[in-house]
């Protein structure tokens, strides 16, 4: 499918701001649908935010509403997230993901194209 690798994260304090970025190679960035999606220690892999490969929709899981952004931008075949206020409980490996002709769908197995994630830590 896709090559992607995830870059950008970090170590900051609770209120702070990151921006995670993930830079697609190997096929046509426009027709995929991305998501970024979280794994903490003990936890499952949630759904954090996604966008369709038009770019028109966006979901963002309830936790982040309001306060993550999710946007692409095609003519440099990558997708960012940016998360603001940013909370403890926000501690994890985030991972981006594509899904051909995908409308960024909250559900992991409809990606098959994953980057090795990069870890987001912050602190209290």
């Amino acid at each position: 499918q896709v090559d992607l690798a995830e870059s950008g994260g970090g170590l900051v304090q609770a209120g702070g701001s990151l921006r995670l970025s993930c830079a697609a190679s190997g096929r046509t960035f426009g027709n995929y649908g991305m998501g970024w999606f979280r794994q903490a220690p003990g936890k499952e892999r949630e759904f954090v935010a996604g966008v369709s490969w038009k770019g028109g929709t966006t979901n963002y899981a309830d936790s982040v509403k309001g306060r993550f952004t999710i946007s692409r931008d095609n003519a440099k075949a990558t997708v960012y997230l940016q998360m603001n206020s940013l909370k403890p409980e926000d501690t994890a490996v985030y991972y981006c993901a594509a899904q051909y002709l995908g409308l960024g769908s909250p559900l992991a197995p409809h990606y098959a194209s994953w980057g090795q994630g990069t870890q987001v830590t912050v602190s209290s």
